[in-house]
C-alpha cells in the first residue's frame, strides 16, 4: 500500500483492453436488468448495443489468488494501491458518438486523469478519475469518465444525508429487486464484489444493513427509461451515487423533462415508507444535444 502523496504518481498511467459484448453476454445482461417496462432489446449479433451495456464487454479474468477480501481485483495493477478497505464506483460521465453493435470487437483505451484526496462526513477519502475511450470497428465510439472513490469502512453503518426525490416527475416506475437480480447482474458483468451477493460479508465486514444494489445496474435502468420516454437514446449521460440502495426494497425510476428541453433529470429512489417520502439513491442527467 502507498500513501496519497505517492498516489499522484499514478496520474497518466494507461491501459488498453480488447473486448466485445457477445449475444450470450447481452442475453445475460438483458435478463439481469429486465422488468416489465424495459425496452425489448434484440440481443442477436449486429443488433444495436444499448447505451451502457459496453460495461459487460471487458471482464477482468483475474485468478482467485489475485482477488482482495472484498472480491475486487487487488490494487496496484492499474489503479493505485491506497490503504483504504472500501472501493466503489461513485460517478460517471459519458458522451456517445454513433452506435456500437452487439458482437462487434471493441477497443478500450484508459488513462488515470486525477487522484484527488478529500474529506467529508464519512472521513477521509480519495477519488481516482479514470478516462476511457471505447472504439468500435466502424467509427462509433464512447468517451467516458469514471470517478472511483476509496473509503475507510466505518465501525457501524451511518447512512449519508438523504437527497429528496424529484418533484412532480413525468414518470415514476417501480422495478422489483431481490437477491436473484443482484446475482444475475454480478454474473453478467463478472463482478465478484461481495457486497452484492454475500450477505454475512456485507453486514459483518462492510457494515451495510443488506446487500447493496449495483450502481451500474441503476444507471442502465435509468438510461433505458430516458430512452423510452424520449423516443431516442441520449447522446450524453452523467450519474452520481448519493445513497446506497439495498436488495430488501424495490427500486423506483424517476424522470422529469422540462417543456421544450433536450435534457432530462433522472434518479433512482427508495419506496416511500411509513408515511414518509422516499429518497434518491442515484442522480442522473441525460441529454440529446
Amino acid at each position: 500500500m502507498i500513501d496519497t502523496a505517492r498516489a499522484a504518481e499514478w496520474v497518466g498511467r494507461t491501459e488498453e483492453a480488447w473486448g466485445r459484448l457477445t449475444p450470450q453476454l447481452a442475453g445475460m445482461l438483458k435478463a439481469a436488468v429486465g422488468h416489465k417496462r424495459l425496452i425489448d432489446r434484440d440481443t442477436r449479433c449486429s443488433a444495436l448495443l444499448p447505451r451502457l451495456w459496453h460495461w459487460a464487454a471487458f471482464p477482468e479474468f483475474v485468478p482467485l489468488a489475485d482477488l482482495g477480501e472484498d472480491g475486487h481485483p487487488k490494487l496496484g495493477r492499474f489503479l493505485p494501491p491506497l490503504d483504504f478497505k472500501r472501493r466503489m464506483w461513485a460517478a460517471g460521465r459519458l458522451n456517445f458518438h454513433g452506435s456500437l453493435r452487439i458482437g462487434e470487437r471493441l477497443r478500450r483505451k484508459s488513462v488515470i486523469k486525477a487522484v484527488t484526496p478529500k474529506s467529508g462526513g464519512t472521513g477521509e477519502m480519495v477519488f481516482v478519475t479514470v478516462a476511457h475511450e471505447i472504439e468500435g470497428e466502424n467509427g462509433a465510439f464512447i468517451e467516458e469518465e469514471q470517478d472511483i472513490v476509496y473509503l475507510h469502512i466505518p465501525d457501524t453503518y451511518a447512512p449519508p444525508k438523504r437527497t429528496p426525490e424529484i418533484e412532480d416527475p413525468d414518470f415514476d416506475e417501480t422495478v422489483p429487486v431481490n437477491e436473484a437480480r443482484l446475482f444475475r447482474f454480478s454474473a453478467a458483468t463478472y463482478n465478484a464484489h461481495r457486497i452484492h451477493y454475500d450477505l454475512p460479508y456485507a453486514r459483518e465486514v462492510e457494515k451495510y444493513p443488506a446487500l447493496v444494489t449495483h450502481g451500474p445496474m441503476q444507471a442502465i435502468m435509468l438510461i433505458d427509461a430516458a430512452t423510452r420516454h424520449a423516443g431516442e437514446a441520449p447522446k450524453r449521460f452523467r450519474f452520481r451515487g448519493v445513497h446506497p440502495m439495498f436488495h430488501d426494497h424495490d427500486l423506483r425510476l424517476l424522470g422529469k423533462r422540462a417543456p421544450g428541453s433536450r435534457m432530462m433529470t433522472l434518479g433512482t429512489a427508495a419506496p416511500a415508507k411509513d408515511g414518509s417520502a422516499g429518497y434518491l439513491g442515484m442522480t442522473a442527467e441525460a441529454g440529446w444535444t
